[in-house]
């Protein structure tokens, strides 16, 4: 180990101590500094994909190849609006903080509410499913009126190498590298979240180069028989001739143009006529293969064989994912955030975090108004569950439908009798 380095660390464990003897104690810059670089905007392939796989899954491992090509692939709007759909369920459930003894801890649940961290680490605890990995690094940051709070900077994932548990300021240079695991500000300072699996997007990509390709090649059909080049003959060896061509062919619209001599001909190179089918089938293809792999199911995408049963059963898909999903996020919050927000004094005691079940409040109130006919029910567990705040008890209760309907079911059998009874049934009701 390096002089340097061994400073470094000395450094840093002191501002550690001094973190754990006062958490209010405001983080020194940063202990993960990395240069910022240039991203060339670049059409990317299959060939620089899988260039950038195989550097990615080597004996000696770099990442920065294939996040960048994660990072171009993030663009593309279905598969971003597709992982925004699924996060966005996440983030819209409700959470509580237990005590050992099962007890919700009211007062510092809505503490940890109130945090703008909350959202964001959950955020980053859920984008190790689509990138591998995660690492951010919190600090200490000020209100106008002198109210400390806490944020969080995610440490760019081009620099980090989670199977070596290796840092690199530029990710350029292969000789200049922290162990960042091996760093005391690891678990306090420096949170990382990672899935040790085949990052999800890695999966996409090739589907969405090809949708990408399939565009590119669609708008040059479009502009080919959209906007047709236009074409004129003259004799180019006259300059003034050729002079009057090019204002004439200036002031006719905005279509390409060009022309030739009097003596040559021009043909459209085409093998066969197609209105894009074959482009509009690769982009639903490749669509609906995005939409599987980030949803597991096809949400509200074909309009024309979609139904109602259809997408219902394609919701109940999407609830299990979103459970998974649950399961994932809480495992980080109880093993790697919670851990870190007690050593800094933003939560107290052994806490666990857990998401809250959520309930159908329609069939809940259905299996309500049934079991109401035969038990008594308490009114405050009624209002906890359906939000219905209920008084007192009505003095005349309203009649039961599903009772009114049994009577008239039962009238109707009997007067249908064909015996002597039923026949004096009948009489007697005309």
């Amino acid at each position: 180990m390096s002089i340097i380095q061994t400073a470094y660390k000395a450094v840093s464990g002191y501002i550690q101590l001094a973190a754990d003897k006062y958490s209010g104690v405001q983080k020194q810059g940063t202990y993960l500094p990395h240069d910022l670089k240039s991203v060339a905007q670049t059409r990317v392939d299959i060939k620089d994909w899988k260039r950038a796989e195989a550097i990615y899954y080597n004996q000696y491992p770099k990442t920065w190849p294939l996040q960048l090509i994660f990072n171009n692939t993030m663009k593309d709007a279905l598969l971003s609006s597709q992982v925004e759909n699924r996060l966005q369920r996440l983030l819209s459930l409700d959470f509580r903080l237990l005590k050992p003894d099962g007890e919700v801890d009211t007062e510092q649940t809505k503490a940890l509410k109130a945090m703008p961290l909350t959202r964001y680490l959950t955020r980053k605890s859920f984008e190790k499913i689509l990138y591998e990995y995660s690492v951010v690094e919190l600090s200490m940051a000020q209100t106008v009126d002198g109210r400390r709070y806490m944020v969080a900077d995610e440490i760019p994932r081009t620099n980090i190498v989670p199977i070596t548990g290796e840092f690199y300021p530029d990710y350029t240079n292969e000789a200049n590298k922290i162990d960042y695991r091996d760093m005391p500000e690891f678990g306090t300072w420096v949170l990382e979240f990672w899935n040790k699996e085949m990052p999800l997007l890695n999966k996409v990509v090739p589907d969405v180069l090809f949708m990408r390709f399939a565009q590119s090649c669609w708008s040059e059909l479009c502009e080919i028989f959209g906007i047709p080049p236009r074409v004129l003959k003259t004799n180019t060896q006259d300059k003034k001739m050729m002079e009057r061509a090019q204002k004439m062919m200036k002031d006719m619209g905005a279509a390409s143009w060009f022309i030739i001599d009097e003596e040559e001909s021009f043909e459209f190179a085409e093998a066969t006529n197609s209105n894009g089918d074959v482009y509009n089938g690769l982009i639903s293809l490749c669509s609906n293969r995005i939409c599987m792999a980030i949803m597991g199911v096809i949400l509200g995408q074909d309009t024309k064989n979609g139904n109602r049963s259809k997408e219902e059963v394609a919701q109940d898909m999407a609830k299990l994912l979103t459970l998974s999903d649950m399961a994932t996020v809480a495992e980080d919050w109880n093993t790697v955030i919670l851990p870190a927000l007690v050593k800094h004094g933003f939560v107290k005691g052994d806490l666990t975090f857990e998401f809250v079940p959520t309930e159908n409040i329609a069939q809940l109130l259905e299996w309500i108004v049934k079991l109401l006919e035969y038990y008594e029910i308490d009114p405050e567990w009624i209002a906890e569950k359906t939000g219905i705040k209920i008084t007192k008890a009505r003095e005349t209760p309203l009649p039961s439908k599903s009772n009114n309907a049994q009577n008239q079911k039962l009238k109707a059998d009997l007067l249908g009798d064909d015996d002597f009874f039923g026949q004096a049934r009948r009489r007697s009701a005309a």
